[in-house]
């Protein structure tokens, strides 16, 4: 048959009864509230599947007829009416009515800037953790009601879709989005006119179309330069996440923090705290200053103003996931920005400066532009400090401004609905708003052990399902045969799941170790081939197209998978998405996660996992550091520790592995199979229990997200004003005042006055005299003062107390004095130490110059 082919698509018209479905269907509270998906599922559920449960994509294909015998369904009626109630109860909840003590004023707002966003395969602008972890802390927000816009790009394209082949070779393919399928809406004026925001890029201005998203109670502003007035290279920046060259990655990062800062404005938001997570975004301060120094600020005193209401978090110390461009194209794609403000562009390379190399850091833009910074976890606040230390070089990292806020996982989207009533039953009505609170889990103990496994057994069912399709498709694919098919899927039955089942899902990066398991194949193939307690893993994930050695560790595990002893033992699942996240985290029974110390950030597959049942066997790095609990002979999971920093990395990867295999052989497949006369193991379902009840409350986003309004936004919101009244005088202020101090920092001495004593009786005190050359500083502009401790405890340290040693003159020769009668509140053996800083009143941590002198 010849003849032009002509599209067409013909859209249902939703009867009146059902009008609220596309309310629903454009406010990703659905991505949480499974009721609601749960409503479009039942309309259709191949539709469902097709559409890759996208609620305005189903309404836009779904069958007219079926929509009005639906229309006229009590039962389903009735459904829709329950979900609508909730949703209308969620909001119309006031603002702020769950962050009672959060300290903001009615016109705070927190603008939340992130490259990527993942709250549901619908919506495909993410790529892994940090999306993930970026839609989570929006819904919170949105749970929270804080005052909350996130903001980032619109992708055409986003993360790939993965395929293997039969020997796991990784095939990336890229979908063009159609974005009336997505929940987004163009942003229009008061004439209804689209948003247009311009962008300077060297030679030409680029137009960005504003976008947004509802996600509860939360806005989400995204930006698209697939416009036809925009040349066919400009359309493609917003084309691909994580895709293109250096070229199409500044341009990104300049259009999400430069063109977010003016998108913002043409909305006519007015942000009073600014949340870089991660560098990407970084360059929304050298706009913030820009508008400042336009307006009459001078250039130091703007980045003073700017950096006191920025938060920046980093999240992770791998060098790979932190941003550097060459000189030359910082200087090309920022010399207008550098004349608008008439300084050089050495002004410019020094707030991306980091020492020894010549590329310019957006970790170190980020961290010159904020007062406001923090890790991810506990160990990574401590390799952060440490990492970053030249920024504060005369400041001990456990004392320097960086901070950390453990990530969290919003409970709600990943926890499994099975859960729900049982939590109800036996934690009481309104758990989830105690979510936080630990004596709220102390009811998990009474869920009887036989309701907690059939949950437990359900749920590996279902993933069990999931997992024989994928793999199916997989096979067929590949040309496989239907007997081999049968041996592959042996151990997967969802009608007897009752396989110990250990699962890896991650990002493939090389740091990660995904194929550690198969460091001694032979006392692998001892541990798991015994025919009465089998074991079954299973792995997913996806390795960035440029990462060649994370590809080859997929086709390592493959290759492991078609051995004769490990094959139906080891599955290696394509398509890695939410989808399979969700059902991997709450139906497998071990989550397994081996990376490298200490280059694990924090990690949240973990969290999700265990708030599902899940026990976790991990290396203690990132969150499991402050997760794991040994209890008293009943562990919340299980854990590797680190080996001595001092090892090679073969010899490493040897003791952890053996570890691993230890714990595997010895602890993890006894205590799974050591079953009662019920056909479970009471000692499993305790520990299990006891990893609901020891996670759960500390390692959700609403913790979270508390965390980061009390200890940063409250505080930058507060402090942006102080910088920003009366014309900016603080920051002015502050900004003189740190250039002075800096010019006259090399000259300050100290010296000892009096003659240091060795042993005092308690009570008694020991004279400390200081003469101190102030080198044209007055004494207000410094603290002198002496840190005590026991031997070996340092800066930083909880006991280490800190006695401030007062002014006391000046001598003959111009030395300023300060003394203190110092007497310790401890007998046995001390040290003690001397020290002088530059302070100021208005400084937001008293080191963030990163200046210090030691006597």
């Amino acid at each position: 048959m010849t003849g032009t082919v002509y599209t067409l698509e013909i859209n249902p018209q939703l009867p009146e009864r059902l009008e609220r479905l596309e309310e629903l269907a454009n406010n990703l509270w659905y991505s949480w509230d499974r009721p609601t998906r749960g409503l479009f599922a039942s309309l259709s559920a191949p539709l469902w599947k097709a559409t890759n449960h996208n609620p305005k994509a189903f309404l836009k294909r779904a069958d007219q007829k079926r929509l009005e015998a639906t229309a006229e369904n009590p039962v389903f009626l009735a459904a829709l009416s329950r979900v609508v109630s909730a949703y209308d109860t969620y909001h119309e909840m006031p603002g702020m009515a769950h962050v009672h003590g959060h300290p903001f004023r009615d016109d705070d707002l927190i603008a939340y800037f992130c490259a990527e966003f993942g709250f549901h395969e619908s919506l495909p602008i993410y790529s892994g953790g940090l999306g993930i972890l970026a839609g989570d802390h929006c819904k919170a927000a949105s749970d929270l009601g804080l005052p909350f816009v996130g903001v980032g790009l619109l992708y055409r394209q986003g993360y790939f879709q993965q395929t293997l082949s039969a020997d796991g070779h990784q095939h990336a393919t890229y979908t063009d989005s159609d974005f009336d399928d997505l929940p987004v809406s163009p942003v229009l004026d008061a004439d209804g006119r689209e948003i247009l925001v311009p962008v300077e890029l060297p030679g030409r201005t680029v137009q960005a179309k504003v976008w947004e998203v509802r996600v509860g109670h939360v806005r989400l502003v995204l930006l698209d330069t697939w416009l036809a007035q925009n040349s066919e290279h400009d359309r493609d920046i917003t084309h691909r996440l994580y895709g293109g060259d250096k070229t199409t990655r500044i341009e990104q990062e300049i259009l999400l923090g430069i063109g977010g800062v003016r998108a913002l404005a043409a909305l006519g938001l007015k942000p009073t705290v600014w949340h870089v997570n991660e560098g990407h975004a970084a360059f929304l301060i050298l706009e913030r200053i820009r508008r400042l120094v336009a307006g009459g600020l001078p250039y130091a005193a703007a980045l003073e103003a700017v950096a006191a209401n920025v938060v920046f978090t980093t999240h992770t110390p791998v060098p790979a996931g932190h941003d550097h461009f060459a000189e030359e194209m910082i200087r090309r794609y920022f010399a207008h920005w550098c004349q608008e403000l008439g300084i050089g562009c050495e002004q410019l390379m020094a707030l991306g400066a980091e020492p020894g190399k010549a590329e310019f850091n957006m970790t170190a833009l980020a961290l010159r532009g904020s007062r406001h910074h923090n890790g991810v976890s506990r160990i990574h606040g401590d390799v952060s400090a440490d990492i970053c230390r030249y920024l504060w070089p005369q400041i001990e990292p456990a004392e320097n401004p960086m901070e950390y806020v453990t990530n969290g996982v919003h409970l709600p989207t990943f926890l499994a609905p099975e859960w729900f009533e049982t939590f109800e039953r036996y934690l009481g009505i309104g758990w989830q708003a105690r979510q936080t609170d630990p004596a709220n889990w102390d009811g998990i103990e009474l869920i009887p052990d036989a309701t907690f496994w059939s949950i437990r057994q359900q749920l590996k069912a279902k993933l069990f399902e999931l997992v024989r399709e994928r793999i199916r498709e997989q096979h067929k694919r590949n040309q496989g045969s239907p007997s081999h098919l049968d041996r592959l899927l042996k151990l997967v039955d969802p009608d007897n799941p009752k396989v110990l089942t250990i699962g890896f899902a991650r990002r493939f990066a090389t740091y990660k170790r995904a194929a550690l398991l198969f460091q001694d194949p032979s006392w692998l193939r001892e541990i798991i081939e015994q025919a009465d307690r089998p074991v079954l893993f299973l792995f997913a994930g996806k390795a960035h197209p440029a990462d060649l050695p994370g590809q080859e560790i997929i086709r390592q595990i493959a290759q492991m998978a078609r051995l004769p002893e490990f094959e139906g033992r080891i599955l290696l699942v394509e398509g890695y998405d939410l989808h399979l996240s969700r059902s991997l985290v709450a139906g497998v029974d071990v989550w397994l996660n081996n990376p490298i110390y200490p280059l694990e950030a924090s990690g949240t597959s973990g969290m999700k996992a265990a708030m599902n049942g899940a026990l976790n066997l991990s290396v203690l790095d990132g969150w499991w550091g402050e997760g794991y609990d040994e209890g008293e002979g009943l562990p919340n999971g299980w854990a590797i520790k680190p080996v001595p920093g001092h090892l090679d990395d073969a010899q490493r990867d040897a003791e952890e592995a053996r570890a691993l295999y230890e714990l595997l052989q010895d602890h993890v497949i006894p205590t799974y199979y050591r079953t009662g006369p019920m056909g479970y193991s009471p000692e499993w379902i305790a520990m299990a229990k006891r990893s609901i009840a020891s996670i759960a409350p500390r390692f959700n986003v609403i913790r979270m997200v508390g965390e980061y309004a009390q200890k940063f936004y409250g505080p930058a919101a507060a402090h942006g004003r102080r910088y920003s009244d009366a014309d900016f005088a603080a920051a002015r202020d502050v900004a003189a005042w740190k250039s002075r101090v800096r010019a006259a920092w090399p000259g300050v001495r100290l010296r000892r006055l009096d003659s240091p004593e060795r042993r005092l009786r308690f009570g008694h005190s020991v004279h400390v005299e200081l003469a101190v050359q102030l080198n044209g500083l007055a004494p207000a502009d410094v603290t002198v003062e002496a840190l005590v401790g026991r031997p070996g405890h340092r800066p930083g340290h909880g006991r280490v107390r800190r006695y401030a040693l007062h002014f006391a003159g000046h001598a003959e020769n111009g030395e300023a004095l300060y003394r203190l009668e110092l007497t310790p509140e401890l007998c046995g053996k001390l040290e003690y130490r001397l020290r002088i800083f530059p302070a100021h009143p208005a400084l937001i941590h008293p080191f963030e110059t990163g200046l210090m002198i030691w006597l």
